[in-house]
């Protein structure tokens, strides 16, 4: 039974490192823009948008739809974003091995 307990401890082990990981990545931001830089978005590595940026020139009250398209656009590729720099840390960690439940 030596081995199990050998097993048990490189599993805590492991276990405490990713919190670690996932708290640095909870950290870091990653962008995204749309429309040539007119809209900016920022996400963390929670996967929450933390900002919104938009050029006053792409506001058009008579085109809302187009800044709604932008925003959505862009939100949503910093989110991809946000979920690959997740995905590329815990990684590191793992060897590149995917082990469900982690990350994402």
């Amino acid at each position: 039974m030596k081995g199990f307990g050998n097993l048990m401890r490189e599993a805590q082990r492991l276990q405490q490192q990713m919190a670690a990981v996932q708290e640095e990545v909870a950290q870091k931001k990653v962008q995204a823009t749309a429309g040539g830089g007119m809209v900016t978005v920022e996400a963390n590595g929670k996967q929450e948008i933390v900002s919104i940026k938009i050029d006053p020139e792409v506001i058009n009250k008579d085109d809302a739809q187009m800044l709604e398209d932008l925003v959505l656009a862009a939100s949503n590729e910093a989110l991809r974003k946000a979920r690959e720099l997740v995905q590329q840390e815990l990684g590191k960690l793992t060897g590149g091995l995917k082990i469900p439940g982690l990350g994402l």
